[in-house]
């Protein structure tokens, strides 16, 4: 599965610093026949010690990690929607994104001009809202039109469409985000098919060192239960290279900052890893939660989908406590799960298929 972030934010807010931190930790991306190299693209490992603790296990020659893709997508300014900046060339790169991630500058430093001549995270976030907003509401006038003229024709799935945009318009111009306003199951299929942008996940990237960052700027996203992080890009990027003794003598945290935000993309789009472990390699496999069996099978080869007959399952970490896999079954650790097991976060399984 190909997940991807956008990287937004206004100029001179610190988003190349931070692209430049997460190329430095790309992957080879050889093991990844979705992706492809372009320079607005890094590509990157998401860390999990089960992993490296499985490998371990199976004295695998080869770890092979989930991946997040991150997209540096410049040119959003104010009046974006408008054409302004690389208004269009930044809106077609943004709608094929899962999710965004919003780079707010929260550092003080008077060498890096500020584009609004203040430090005001909530500003920028709601200038980029607003940008996301109003080309939202521009697709929806553009479909209203079409959408009348087909419902004129007497098409049942055009009227049921046009009522649903015309919801949509009256929220949107009340400044509502598409991800805020209550829509059944059938309405939010129809409304994935268009790739809104105020209908993407988001995670706010405050950036800067903690005590840079204003009290009230943390009220504000804490009221509004806003998935936020505080992270210090520049220091990031300046100990991307060193190891963790390395990192410990320089005085910063052990764990990369920017791991973090990893796993936090990782998070925001209701996603979990599944593994495959042996001699040759151990695997992180990504999918949504509530998968089942057959289907994250099929993530795997589609032959393993289609031929589906079972799945051996254990936790990870029993599997370690075990010590082996005949151990562990021994034990009766591991479960023979049918085509309607929901797939756990953490599973290590091996799938039972036909010809």
């Amino acid at each position: 599965m190909s997940l991807s972030i956008g990287i937004v934010g206004l100029p001179n807010v610190g988003k190349s610093t931070l692209f430049q931190t997460i190329t430095k930790k790309q992957v080879d991306i050889q093991n990844y026949p979705f992706c492809t190299i372009e320079p607005n693209v890094g590509i990157v490992a998401v860390p999990d010690i089960r992993l490296d603790k499985l490998a371990n296990f199976s004295k695998s020659a080869q770890i092979i990690p989930a991946v997040v893709k991150f997209i540096d997508i410049a040119g959003l300014v104010k009046d974006a929607h408008k054409g302004e900046g690389l208004g269009n060339q930044f809106l077609s790169h943004i709608r094929e994104v899962d999710a965004i991630i919003y780079v707010l500058r929260a550092f003080r430093n008077p060498n890096i001009i500020d584009v609004k001549n203040k430090i005001d995270p909530i500003e920028e976030k709601e200038i980029l809202d607003t940008e996301l907003l109003l080309k939202d509401l521009e697709t929806v006038n553009k479909r209203l039109i079409s959408l009348e003229k087909e419902k004129k024709s007497g098409s049942k799935e055009a009227a049921l469409e046009f009522d649903i945009f015309t919801k949509l318009k009256g929220n949107l111009e009340q400044g509502k985000k598409i991800r805020d306003i209550d829509f059944s199951e059938e309405e939010q299929d129809i409304l994935q098919q268009y790739q809104f942008l105020t209908n993407k996940p988001c995670l706010f990237l405050l950036n800067g060192k903690d005590e840079e960052v204003d009290p009230a700027v943390i009220q504000y996203f804490n009221e509004r239960q806003l998935n936020y992080l505080i992270i210090d890009v520049k220091t990031e990027f300046d100990v991307a290279d060193l190891n963790q003794e390395e990192r410990e003598l320089m005085g910063v945290t052990t764990k990369p900052e920017l791991d973090l935000l990893i796993q936090e993309s990782y998070k925001l789009l209701n996603l979990i890893s599944f593994f495959t472990t042996g001699k040759d390699e151990t695997r992180a496999w990504t999918i949504e939660k509530g998968t089942k069996a057959p289907q994250a099978g099929g993530v795997i080869h589609s032959d393993f989908e289609k031929n589906f007959i079972r799945a051996d399952v254990i936790q990870w970490d029993k599997l370690l406590e075990a010590g082996s896999w005949e151990k562990a079954r021994s034990l009766g650790w591991i479960r023979s799960e049918g085509k309607d097991y929901i797939v756990q976060d953490g599973d290590v399984i091996e799938i039972k298929h036909g010809q």
